[in-house]
């Protein structure tokens, strides 16, 4: 090898070893981008049992499903996505609440319409099947059954909708079918809800009104 050839390996080595150091650096600095809030007087202030949407109730689900964070600061949310609970409302918040079932979402919306919370929007639920989709979006069950048209009564669709808008407002999500989107888009999930009998052209129609 002649000395211009070790200079040049010398070179390439130096870059390749800078870009990779470069590369470790940022991705070091994202990472405390997501932990920053943790650290002693640093979180943001919470208050026991409150709501992000006036008029919910709040039900605390298992802390083993979800993670705390403070979104939209350290993970921007630009996503709503829509589940089906496949039961009852109780039966939902029952799962919710166990340790073990390692799944919950923000929000329950009855078929009357009433809305419990479960999560607050500045955590992480694990909802959605996908790491990603789940630091990024806000989840919203509702209560019934993928193969029941009769689940989505009008007072859970008019709930929702402000429930939705709420959200939508607040982060600046567009009010459209790439920004709410049903578990069943949700890359690499097996479920289908909310299924071939949710409305939405009816849903962002009442989202927008």
């Amino acid at each position: 090898m002649s000395d211009t050839d070790r200079r040049l390996g010398r070179r390439a080595l130096f870059v390749g070893g800078t870009a990779a150091a470069v590369g470790t650096a940022a991705l070091a600095r994202e990472e405390l981008r997501h932990l920053w809030w943790r650290l002693p007087g640093v979180e943001r202030p919470r208050v026991a049992g409150a709501v992000d949407f006036r008029g919910a109730r709040w039900v605390a689900a298992s802390s083993a499903n979800y993670r705390r964070a403070d979104r939209p600061d350290d993970y921007p949310v630009d996503r709503v996505v829509v589940h089906v609970t496949q039961g009852s409302y109780a039966s939902a918040v029952k799962v919710f609440q166990d340790p073990a079932h390692g799944a919950a979402a923000h929000y329950i919306v009855r078929k009357d319409g009433r809305i419990t919370q479960l999560i607050r929007e500045l955590d992480v639920a694990f909802h959605a099947g996908e790491r990603a989709y789940n630091e990024r979006s806000v989840g919203i069950e509702h209560e019934g059954f993928v193969d029941d048209a009769s689940s989505f009564t009008d007072a859970m669709y008019s709930s929702s909708a402000r429930l939705t808008a709420a959200i939508c407002g607040r982060y600046g999500i567009p009010v459209d079918r790439e920004h709410i989107i049903g578990h069943v888009e949700v890359p690499g999930t097996d479920h289908t809800d909310p299924g071939p009998h949710w409305d939405w052209e009816r849903y962002l129609q009442k989202i927008k009104s």
